[in-house]
C-alpha cells in the first residue's frame, strides 16, 4: 500500500508541476502544459485507477492550495479527470466464453473495451475541456466571442502593429475558428497522452492487457447519428450553435482517426504501403487540409463498411482454375 501512495504522489505532483509551469511564460512550458495528463495516465493503466485518482486528487489539492480554487478546477476537469477515466477504460475488459477444452484451470478469453469507444471518450472530454475553458470568458456566446476579439486585439496592440480593417477580418476569422482549433488541440493531445502512456507500460512490461489492433478502431454506429445532430444544431445561434460547434469538430477528428485505420488496412496489399502511408502523413502534417480526406475515408467506411469487406475478401481463398 505504502508503494501505490507514493506512485500516487509521485505521478500527481509530476501532472500537476507540468500543468501550472504554463504560469512561467516559458515556450517548453506550453509542451510541458500538453503533456501534464501523462504521469497520471502512466500511473492509471501501469498501477489501476485507483492510483490515479488518489495522485490528481492530491495534485488538485495542493494546486489549489497554491494557486487558488480556479486552479484546482481546472485541473481535476481537464487533466486529472480525463486520465482517470481512460486509463480505467484502458483496462476494462470482461470475460467472453468458457475453455472449448473444458479445463477449468484454464483462462477465460477477455473482451477489452473497444477502441472506438475510448476514442468517443476522447471526444467527448475534449469537448468538455473545451467549453469548460470558454465559459471562463462568458455566460454566452457573445460574451465570449467579445472576450476572444478583446485578447486578441490587445496582442496586436502589445506588438505595436496598426490595426486596419484587413486586421479586423482577420481577428474576427481567428475568434470564430478559435473554438474548433482549441478543440482540434485538446482531442490531439489526450490521444497523444494515452498513446504514449500505453507504451511506456508496455514497454515497461506493466501493461495487463494485449496491444490492441489500432486498424481495427471504430466508432459505435449511433455516433453518426449525434454526428448529424450536432452539426444540424451548428446552424443555430448562440451557446448551443458554439457547443455544436465543438461537438462536431470532435467527432470529425474522431471519424479522420477511424480514416486513418481505413487507410492502413486498405493499403495492405500494396507493395509501395510505406511510400504512400509516409505520404499522406507528410501531407496532413504539413498542410493540414488533407486531414479532410481522412474524415471523409472514416464516414464513408462507417456507411459503406470498406474494411469490412476488404478483410472478409483478403481472408477468402483464392478460386479454382477452370479446366
Amino acid at each position: 500500500m505504502m508503494v501505490f501512495g507514493l506512485i500516487a504522489l509521485i505521478a500527481g505532483a509530476a501532472s500537476a508541476l507540468m500543468f501550472a509551469s504554463i504560469v512561467s511564460g516559458a515556450l517548453i512550458s506550453l509542451v510541458l502544459f500538453y503533456l501534464a495528463p501523462l504521469p497520471l495516465m502512466v500511473a492509471a493503466i501501469g498501477w489501476g485507477p485507483l492510483v490515479a485518482s488518489f495522485g490528481g486528487i492530491a495534485a488538485a489539492i495542493g494546486l489549489g492550495l497554491l494557486f487558488g480554487l480556479p486552479y484546482c478546477i481546472a485541473f481535476a476537469v481537464t487533466i486529472a479527470l480525463p486520465a482517470w477515466w481512460l486509463g480505467h477504460l484502458v483496462l476494462l475488459g470482461r470475460p467472453v466464453d468458457a475453455p472449448a477444452n473444458g479445463n477449468a484451470s484454464a483462462e477465460p478469453a477477455i473482451e477489452w473495451y473497444p477502441l472506438g469507444r475510448i476514442l468517443l471518450w476522447i471526444a467527448g472530454f475534449a469537448t468538455l475541456t473545451t467549453m469548460a475553458a470558454l465559459l471562463t470568458l462568458g455566460t454566452d456566446a457573445d460574451s465570449i466571442i467579445g472576450t476572444l476579439r478583446r485578447g486578441l486585439l490587445r496582442i496586436l496592440r502589445a506588438s505595436e502593429s496598426p490595426i486596419t480593417g484587413e486586421t479586423d477580418q482577420f481577428i474576427d476569422a481567428l475568434v470564430k475558428i478559435a473554438p474548433a482549433a482549441a478543440t482540434i488541440v485538446s482531442m490531439m493531445t489526450l490521444t497523444l497522452n494515452l498513446w504514449l502512456s500505453a507504451k511506456v507500460t508496455a514497454t515497461s512490461g506493466k501493461l495487463r492487457r494485449p496491444w490492441p489492433d489500432m486498424m481495427r478502431a471504430e466508432l459505435p454506429p449511433m455516433t453518426l447519428a449525434v454526428l448529424c445532430v450536432a452539426i444540424a444544431l451548428c446552424f443555430t445561434s448562440g451557446l448551443v450553435a458554439m457547443v455544436a460547434q465543438i461537438l462536431t469538430t470532435a467527432l470529425m477528428l474522431a471519424y479522420a482517426l477511424t480514416g486513418f485505420a481505413v487507410l492502413h488496412t486498405l493499403t495492405l496489399a500494396l507493395k509501395s504501403r510505406t511510400f504512400w502511408l509516409g505520404s499522406t502523413y507528410a501531407m496532413v502534417a504539413v498542410f493540414g487540409w488533407p486531414v479532410l480526406a481522412m474524415v471523409i475515408l472514416g464516414l464513408a467506411d462507417a456507411v459503406f463498411g470498406f474494411r469490412e469487406r476488404f478483410l472478409r475478401n483478403r481472408s477468402q481463398p483464392p478460386p479454382l482454375p477452370t479446366p
